[in-house]
């Protein structure tokens, strides 16, 4: 059915303003032409490859979908894959900040706007054939030339029938506009820049994990930079084709354009966007489109997706699914300071009708994500995960493969688990206790030790931060979605701080270093020490006695804190200089 991808999409469902038009794109602006271009590389580049490899097909994962990205270990060769960019502008080819092989439309040349006024049409669609066949493999010329050869390959509505050809040349197509204002397909073969050392440092110094001369300190977070830089513009740290997109776009937006750059990679079999927008301040936005399977276990969605008709394929429950993110600008006191894109909307697009709909959670469901943790930990689980970015585990039969699996998992969710509801974080605790604390399972734990106490660390982990979160809403006396007073809030830190000491055995110096930024941000309030610490006791109410002693018992709790750091860092050096010894 690719052939009848959106044969019924009339404009309105996604354009208000398509009746006002003749027609039903509006191939004049970049968001006009964002909606084409999904139309077209949905149909071409997912829907066709999916109906024709129908059993071969590697659906996308919602998981996939979910930040922080997995590096992807597999290509698929037979599947396409392409880069371009769209300029809201006609193009300065000598000015441009790339190169590519420029393609031009007769409209260029022409003052009526019309191609039979055109004295030079046909020489300028011959030199377009001309450049174009010239990029193609060798074996594609002769079907080429004998379908287009007499084809306005730049005209915008010839795009979706050159597409399988587009999609045979190496490196990005470009569009642009012509003097009329409408897109045209403007060149091909385009290399994008990418200064990823550059990129990267002048990043990492941007938000203090570097410094200029310091080449422990560049080891030490490089990765961590790296991957932040990299899921900010909606990846892992990838392949060539997906790292110059990003950056190639990090650098049009700073400049001021208004763009949009989108991928497909072979490996992630997704389509990516990254553009301009008028509220985007920081960052270009990201989107992505992909063919996912939809959770067995969501059974009322599935119900209103087939009443709607939503399904691409009905008996395998696959929909074309787009997801929109939100990025989060660095912030050195976060818990989840590696949290740099979010899923800020979902929409399931209709396969023939286009119609946008955001009724459906689809990525997000925390009950889905519960039914999968128990069948992981039951060895029920059939499907595939990425352990430590080398290693693809496939299945959970086995214990081994079930905590390699865990360890996956909960790097994969350890900032949904910190963030989200209590209910959903008891129930992953419950779920997690049973198969990490089951005695019967000593004995095949014990056989794996390493393994085992690398999923207990970041299980370890997670709950700490799990305090830390709320430590976080503590400090803005915040306290699960109420305003709480500063007795309050005092009482409730240093019960939850009290507790985080004694569950510090397993160690993590990052949490720790937060704790006191915390906890050295209520002492230092303002408001607090001015109304009831510098005050005499004679002076304050029982009220402001009790302020007064619970942020003493702060203080000793925080020096405590400070003294298990000191004596961690000392234990650590000495195991240090003795190794060097």
């Amino acid at each position: 059915m690719w052939q009848d991808a959106f044969s019924q999409y009339t404009g309105e469902t996604c354009d208000p303003e398509a009746k006002d038009r003749n027609e039903i794109y509006d191939l004049n602006s970049l968001d006009g032409l964002r909606c084409y271009l999904d139309h077209m590389h949905i149909k071409n580049c997912l829907l066709r490859p999916y109906f024709e490899q129908k059993k071969q097909y590697p659906l996308v994962e919602p998981r996939e979908l979910l930040p922080s990205f997995e590096v992807d270990l597999y290509e698929y060769k037979r599947l396409p894959g392409f880069s371009m960019v769209a300029l809201e502008r006609p193009l300065n080819f000598f000015q441009e900040i790339f190169q590519f092989d420029i393609l031009h439309s007769p409209r260029l040349l022409d003052d009526t706007a019309t191609k039979d006024a055109c004295p030079l049409f046909e020489s300028i669609r011959k030199t377009n054939i001309e450049t174009f066949e010239s990029r193609l493999p060798k074996r594609s010329h002769k079907d080429f030339l004998h379908e287009y050869g007499n084809t306005d390959i730049s005209d915008i509505e010839n795009y979706g029938k050159i597409m399988p050809y587009l999609l045979e040349i190496e490196r990005a197509h470009v569009m642009a506009q012509d003097k009329t204002g409408r897109f045209y397909l403007s060149g091909i073969f385009g290399s994008f820049p990418s200064d990823l050392d550059t990129e990267l440092k002048r990043f990492g110094i941007q938000i203090g994990k570097f410094k200029p001369g310091d080449n422990l300190l560049y080891e030490y977070n490089r990765l961590f930079v790296y991957n932040y830089l990299m899921e900010l513009h909606g990846f892992p740290i990838v392949s060539e084709r997906r790292t110059s997109s990003a950056l190639f776009a990090r650098r049009l937006f700073r400049m001021g354009e208004k763009f949009m750059v989108r991928v497909l990679g072979q490996s992630d079999r997704t389509i990516t966007s990254l553009f301009y927008h008028p509220q985007a301040k920081y960052y270009p936005r990201v989107e992505k489109i992909a063919l996912v399977q939809v959770s067995p276990d969501n059974t009322e969605t599935i119900a209103d997706m087939k009443k709607g008709g939503f399904f691409v394929d009905e008996k395998n429950r696959v929909v074309i699914l787009k997801v929109k993110y939100r990025q989060h600008k660095f912030n050195l006191e976060n818990i989840r300071e590696d949290r740099a894109l979010s899923v800020y909307k979902q929409e399931v697009i209709h396969p023939i009708t286009g119609e946008c709909t955001y009724r459906f959670n689809v990525i997000k469901d925390a009950s889905s994500m519960t039914i999968l943790l128990n069948d992981i930990v039951r060895g029920e689980y059939n499907g595939s995960i990425v352990y430590k970015r080398n290693e693809i585990i496939q299945d959970t039969d086995t214990h081994e493969k079930r905590l390699k699996f865990l360890f996956a998992w909960l790097s994969k969710h350890q900032r949904r688990i910190i963030g989200y509801s209590d209910e959903f974080y008891s129930s992953v605790v419950k779920v997690l206790d049973s198969y990490l604390l089951a005695p019967n399972n000593y004995e095949p734990f014990n056989e794996m030790t390493d393994l085992y106490q690398e999923v207990w660390s970041k299980y370890s982990f997670i709950q700490q931060a799990r305090k830390l979160k709320t430590l976080e809403d503590l400090k803005e006396r915040k306290y699960r979605g109420k305003t709480i007073s500063y007795l309050e809030m005092l009482q409730i830190m240093t019960g939850i701080m009290n507790d985080l000491k004694f569950e510090i055995v397993n160690y993590f110096d990052k949490l720790v270093e937060t704790t006191l930024k915390i906890g050295d941000r209520v002492l230092n309030d303002s408001y607090l020490r001015r109304n009831y610490i510098i005050k005499h006791d004679d002076e304050l109410t029982d009220y402001g006695l009790k302020i007064k002693k619970l942020y003493g018992r702060l203080v000793v709790i925080l020096d405590e804190f400070r003294s298990i750091r000191k004596s961690r860092s000392l234990y650590e050096d000495g195991i240090s200089v003795s190794g060097l010894v």
